[in-house]
């Protein structure tokens, strides 16, 4: 009996105990608070330890990804198409002239459209080991033409010369013109790929840096403009352009040059020579203008010509200063090359 009054003593204690009072409300309410708490930190320490292992997991692979296209591009050299466009959203630097980046993708895209010929056009294997010295060539090639384009494009920077649409345009243009008349937008497009792999886009890009430098040549060459009015002072009486040539002194080392064609095709791809020519009387001088592929400056004088065909002289003054200069930065080391090729003089097998 005695046990059995204990026990009941109890149950009324914890009875009591569980009523909620006035008094009782504020502990209960902890009580049950604190119980939640136990399912409710957990879950939050783990999503905040899941966005620490995030971000520390994004930052190790954008590591790993820069780490692995410097490689390839910069140790490895790799040219692949997939790289290429990586160039082409980022704009990694190849080398840099006067401290204005030479841009990657220009590089690339010159040497991939050798290689791309060479190797579709000729059945060339570059990468044999008969012909490693002729890819290195092509490779440096590919380079120094992208060098040049971009001192050509720092000039132009700093001199405010611009090339226009319109001027891409005409020059896409001239290069549609084929001697059976001109060639359709789409085919042009299909050849050019095929021939060069570049798309359209890339064609048009290419042109536009070609047609700058041809821009910079002309403005900063003031030998050639020099020549160019001692010209034009003695051919009013003297047409003989051979004559002419050799009464004209060189201008720091540079002269001019003369020299005559045989019958050509009125729509010949000289530069728009043959096109000057074609426009005047037989026995008439040109006034001077500037050839299309950006060589110099130009007079013209048609010695015979049919319906089709054009037989001319030319005087020739060319343009100089733009290569020196470019030669001078080189001599100064002002010139940083971030990948390794050799000089290659001539191409060998």
């Amino acid at each position: 009996m005695k046990r059995i009054r204990l026990s009941k003593k109890r149950r009324e204690s914890t009875e009591g105990s569980s009523r909620i009072t006035n008094e009782t409300v504020a502990e209960h309410r902890e009580r049950v608070l604190a119980g939640g708490r136990r399912f409710k930190y957990p879950v939050q320490y783990a999503k905040h330890r899941l966005v620490i292992n995030t971000i520390v997991i994004s930052i190790f692979a954008i590591i790993f990804a820069l780490i692995l296209i410097w490689w390839q591009l910069y140790q490895a050299q790799n040219t692949s198409s997939f790289f290429y466009r990586i160039t082409r959203v980022v704009p990694l630097p190849v080398a840099s002239v006067q401290e204005h980046a030479v841009p990657y993708s220009d590089y690339l895209s010159g040497f991939r459209s050798q290689e791309h010929y060479l190797q579709n056009k000729e059945g060339v294997n570059l990468y044999s080991k008969e012909n490693k010295k002729q890819l290195e060539w092509i490779k440096r090639q590919s380079l120094n033409d992208a060098i040049a384009d971009a001192y050509a494009a720092k000039i132009a920077s700093d001199k405010k010369i611009k090339v226009t649409s319109k001027q891409v345009d005409d020059a896409i243009l001239r290069q549609r013109k084929a001697k059976d008349g001109l060639t359709s937008k789409e085919s042009y497009d299909a050849i050019v790929l095929d021939h060069f792999n570049w798309t359209p886009e890339e064609a048009r890009e290419v042109t536009e840096r070609k047609l700058l430098r041809q821009e910079v040549a002309y403005v900063i060459d003031d030998i050639a403009s020099q020549l160019k009015e001692l010209v034009q002072q003695k051919i009013a009486t003297e047409t003989d352009f051979d004559k002419l040539a050799a009464t004209v002194n060189p201008v720091e080392g540079v002269k001019i040059e003369a020299g005559m064609t045989p019958l050509v095709p009125q729509n010949n791809q000289d530069g728009g020579l043959a096109e000057a020519a074609t426009k005047l009387s037989i026995g008439q001088v040109s006034a001077a203008f500037r050839s299309t592929i950006g060589d110099g400056y130009y007079f013209v004088k048609p010695l015979q010509k049919d319906s089709k065909r054009v037989s001319y002289a030319y005087l020739k003054i060319p343009l100089t200063v733009f290569q020196k200069k470019l030669e001078k930065v080189k001599t100064d080391k002002q010139i940083s090359e971030f990948i390794s090729i050799p000089e290659v003089r001539t191409p060998t097998n």
